[in-house]
């Protein structure tokens, strides 16, 4: 029986409380004169932030202010790479947010222990979040490659430069494609090399199909050519690559629900029972030989999920 000072009560009223922020933020029809600046709807009106506004801005300038430059270099790639245009400062501080409340909840649920695992698994996971939202995006503009290489030919038969075509794709071409051409034709208009902005999106793409496009664009430079005729081998050939792809993932397919499935299996028992019946498992977190039975369950879980994964990708 779920009492008044029962843990999961307070659970759900938290998680409610937030469900009605989340509509009251998103939600909720706003005004359609919300689109305009109050500069324009009130000329002398002077801008007024809210106490939590400043709130935010005092946070986020502190965190920006205590994080080195190289570490907000590599959260500011990630992020970069994840599509995301949050900033680096705002993501470090969302993230010391959730790990705080991932604690408190633990602590609420088992105690200091169970607030010491959740604070460090929340860091973990929205860094396996950023790492998901990279592979999508970076499947995605693989997916559009070939169709990419296709426009860039078509419009250099045209009649049009490198620089040109690059800047038509960038206009013409669907997300994420657009934005990494869009880069590329800003840097190059601000004065770096074409050949070195290509190289950095490929770089920051992680995209081998990528690389052999701009090695080939590069070759043309050198030695001279038909562009356009290259360009339409080198799509024809990621095209071959990505059908390949698909087959090889299709076969694959069974293996890799069989390892999520394993991985998340004792995970998932552990909440439930956690969250179930926290007596039966208390003597994990009471015990020494419980902390050791822990300690060899994460170890011997990572080591298998490395396994499954290394079992299940298939690189060619």
């Amino acid at each position: 029986m779920i009492t008044a000072t029962s843990p999961l009560l307070l659970i759900g009223g938290v998680i409610l409380g937030i469900a009605a922020l989340a509509i009251g933020l998103f939600l909720i029809p706003r005004s359609r004169n919300s689109a305009i600046a109050l500069s324009r709807r009130r000329p002398n009106a002077g801008t007024q932030d809210s106490v939590l506004t400043r709130m935010t801005n005092s946070a986020v300038a502190l965190v920006d202010g205590s994080v080195s430059a190289s570490r907000a270099s590599g959260t500011r790639l990630l992020l970069e790479q994840a599509g995301s245009r949050m900033r680096p400062a705002d993501y470090v501080l969302l993230v010391i947010c959730a790990t705080f409340t991932g604690a408190v909840v633990g602590f609420i649920l088992g105690g200091l222990l169970v607030a010491i695992l959740f604070g460090i698994l929340v860091p973990i996971g929205a860094r396996m979040v950023l790492s998901v939202m990279t592979s999508r995006r970076r499947a995605q503009f693989e997916a559009q490659l070939g169709d990419t290489l296709q426009m860039l030919s078509g419009s250099m038969r045209a009649g049009h430069s490198l620089l040109r075509a690059v800047d038509a794709v960038a206009l013409e071409a669907q997300s994420p494609t657009k934005e990494e051409f869009a880069r590329i034709v800003g840097e190059v208009r601000l004065g770096r090399d074409l050949r070195d902005a290509l190289l950095d999106a490929a770089n920051r793409l992680h995209s081998e199909d990528f690389l052999w496009a701009t090695q080939a664009i590069e070759i043309h430079r050198e030695v001279g050519g038909d562009l356009a005729e290259v360009l339409d081998h080198v799509a024809e050939t990621i095209r071959e690559r990505s059908q390949i792809k698909g087959q090889v993932r299709a076969l694959s397919a069974e293996g890799r629900l069989s390892a999520y499935v394993l991985i998340a299996l004792p995970t998932g028992m552990f909440l439930y029972l956690s969250l179930a019946n926290g007596t039966y498992i208390q003597p994990l977190f009471t015990h020494p030989v419980g902390w050791i039975m822990l300690v060899v369950a994460v170890v011997l879980l990572a080591l298998g999920s490395f396994w499954l994964s290394r079992v299940v990708k298939i690189k060619f």
